[in-house]
């Protein structure tokens, strides 16, 4: 076993290798970029060195540089993680002439399965059923053209040394080709050094089986069950299970033995995982390879009780496997959901901002976290905003998703957009309660996955309450006991009342709704104040609706009875903004900004960044004038491309940012002017 490796790699994958390493007693060394100086697998490596800038390519795709720190370190492997250089079969292969080992399959093994379209001619002559498509080197657009055609449509570009969703685009007809061809091609170069293409016909009704498959230098290989991945956006996955449910045993062993002929035809050594699309008609289609540990990989290790990062350890120093074929077993079920920073509402557009608030659920044996980040930290817009995966383990299904249902519900994240309300709907939904996923899964459940509060008048009463209780403990901090702080809202010959103007979350939104008006019936400030906590009772009208509540606030735990109903919310409130968080969802009130308000000056919010990024071209020039649905402008944000379109016809008036600045959400990006409709009709 080795003494001390390298781990060249980031966030919640480098603190889940240096976890295990250092259980074994190695000694792990870690690399960071300067937006990571304090980042926890820092904190948690024995030594760190700098690598560079913030930008990837200036520090963690810097393989040059990573094996120079290997070298002074006294590293004797490199562990290289999922993502950046973890399929670089360049950098595997200088690091087997640096005599280093790299935790990983050999070089050969990486370069077969790195070229998607090289790697299905491989499984083609292992017998492996393939996708129907187009994976040759000719990448003239003309032929892609002629090949698309023949596949039909719908139909997948993907990028063939390509991975997380990049450089990948769904088409579903002639006319929308080439601009999909174009931008997937630009999307590839950019993240991976490479544009070549691969085209598939893409299945609507399927399924996405992966098989987690582990060799070791003498012959050995074993399957470990199987992950179903079908649930994703943007051609990323956000919830993953094993084993799969519903698969007939006979169908997961050929589909296992599959995945091992495919290891085997490329030599293959360590852990890897070999992709399938599943139909309902149990038919099964090679998609790809993925040569190194998954970022799912910890459901496989709640069912089967085997750390694959040990495994990992032990046989790139030259052990067997430790377990044969016959000696894996599969226990219960697990489920994780992947917590990213960002905004389900619009278009699962990534978020970037400070965990003012990070709060999880408590682990043991059946919860688990994985995550790179602090509360405090900042999610960056220079890498994946991934904040932390939560896994859960139940001895049945059902138990699993009751388990992630509490864990969920536990967790509350505040400063950063985020998605857990969304992965608790997902969880709570019928469909997937009844197996019913595929990798339509959210647009066949979008009305259910993304529908509105049943009664939101109720928690706005609610939120109002909230806010009076901590602006009362604001007070009493800053007062010291000072009397002024008793004086509550009684005034002479009136009734103690107070309204509060919550701001609409939409246009759409009648401002009424969303104004509280509140009469305090009781006040037991003073009886709560040495426990730091406030406990009043008011009357509430929002609307045409009137609630009766009692509420007490201590720290962030506040206490309701609204109508006679009991229940326990946790609040973080600031002076603009109130987050509460109650069984899975996650509500956030915010008050007028006056300023902004008073502000006459009008902005097009199409024309606005959607959030914090990096401009990677512009389509248009001063004075141009363009039609509605026009690509204006590209973003690129966490390692993909967001297009601005025109919102309008118009003209270009104006262009505020040039190719590679960095724009913050919410700055104007282009000045459009309306085109005036000059055309007169007829008199009737």
């Amino acid at each position: 076993m080795f003494n001390r490796i390298l781990i060249a790699n980031r966030g919640e994958i480098a603190c889940r290798v240096i976890e295990t390493a250092q259980q074994l007693g190695i000694h792990c060394i870690a690399v960071y970029s300067t937006a990571d100086a304090q980042a926890r697998h820092v904190q948690m490596a024995d030594e760190a060195y700098l690598l560079g800038p913030a930008q990837s390519s200036d520090s963690y795709l810097r393989g040059d540089k990573i094996l120079e720190i290997a070298q002074l370190s006294g590293a004797q492997a490199i562990h290289p993680g999922y993502g950046f250089l973890s399929e670089n079969a360049e950098f595997a292969a200088a690091c087997q002439q640096l005599g280093m080992v790299f935790i990983g399959p050999p070089a050969a093994a990486i370069a077969a399965m790195g070229s998607k379209s090289a790697a299905k001619e491989i499984m083609s002559k292992a017998a492996v059923p393939l996708v129907p498509g187009y994976h040759g080197d000719d990448q003239d657009p003309d032929v892609l053209k002629q090949q698309a055609i023949e596949c039909g449509f719908p139909l997948l570009l993907k990028a063939t040394a390509g991975g997380g969703g990049k450089g990948m685009r769904v088409v579903n007809s002639l006319a929308d080709f080439a601009a999909a061809l174009s931008a997937a091609m630009r999307e590839a170069k950019n993240a991976f050094g490479d544009s070549k293409m691969l085209i598939e016909r893409y299945m609507t009704q399927t399924r996405h089986i992966e098989v987690q498959v582990f060799c070791d230098q003498y012959g050995n290989a074993v399957y470990l069950s199987q992950r179903d991945c079908s649930i994703q956006r943007r051609h990323q996955k956000i919830v993953e299970e094993a084993p799969a449910p519903g698969i007939d045993e006979a169908v997961v062993k050929a589909m296992g033995e599959a995945a091992i002929n495919a290891a085997k035809a490329i030599n293959y050594v360590g852990a890897g995982t070999v992709e399938f699309l599943y139909n309902e008609d149990q038919s099964f289609y090679f998609m790809e390879m993925n040569t190194r540990l998954q970022v799912e990989h910890p459901v496989t290790e709640m069912i089967t009780k085997v750390d694959l990062v040990q495994w990992q350890l032990q046989i790139a120093s030259g052990e067997k496997l430790p377990l044969s074929q016959s000696q894996v077993t599969v226990s219960g079920h697990a489920i994780e959901c992947r917590v990213y920073a960002e905004d389900p509402n619009n278009d699962f557009l990534p978020a970037t901002g400070q965990l003012d608030v990070l709060r999880t659920p408590v682990t043991n044996e059946h919860v688990r976290i994985d995550s790179g980040v602090d509360e405090g930290d900042q999610v960056s817009v220079y890498y994946d905003p991934m904040i932390a995966k939560l896994i859960v383990w139940g001895e049945n299904r059902q138990q699993a998703i009751a388990r992630m249902h509490k864990a969920l519900g536990d967790y509350r994240i505040v400063g950063v957009k985020n998605n857990i309300a969304f992965l608790h709907s997902v969880i709570t939904s019928p469909a997937f309660a009844n197996a019913e996923v595929d990798t339509q899964f959210i647009e066949k459940n979008r009305a259910t996955l993304f529908s509105e509060i049943a009664d939101p008048k109720y928690f706005l009463a609610i939120a109002s309450c909230c806010q009076i209780l901590a602006q009362a403990n604001n007070a009493h901090a800053d007062s010291h006991n000072s009397p002024f702080s008793h004086s509550g809202q009684w005034r002479l010959n009136q009734i103690p009342c107070t309204e509060i103007q919550w701001q609409p979350p939409g246009d759409d939104q009648v401002a009424s709704d969303w104004l509280a008006v509140i009469i305090e019936v009781q006040n037991n400030l003073s009886s709560a104040r040495s426990q730091c906590s406030v406990s009043r009772s008011f009357s509430v009208r929002v609307g045409d609706s009137n609630f009766e509540i009692q509420a007490s606030l201590s720290g962030d735990q506040l206490c309701v009875s609204i109508d006679g109903k009991q229940i326990k919310i946790h609040a973080y409130s600031n002076k603009k903004q109130l987050n509460l968080f109650y069984s899975g969802l996650a509500l956030q009130y915010q008050l007028p900004d006056i300023v902004s308000s008073a502000d006459d000056s009008h902005t097009d919010a199409a024309l606005c960044a959607p959030m914090n990024g990096r401009v990677i071209a512009v389509l248009v020039e001063s004075g141009q004038q363009v039609t509605s649905g026009t690509p204006l402008i590209i973003i690129e944000a966490m390692k993909m491309e967001h297009s601005i379109v025109a919102p309008h016809d118009g003209t270009v008036e104006d262009i505020y940012f040039i190719e590679s600045d960095l724009v913050a959400e919410g700055d104007t990006l282009i000045a459009l002017s309306a085109t005036v409709d000059t055309t007169t009709k007829a008199a009737p």
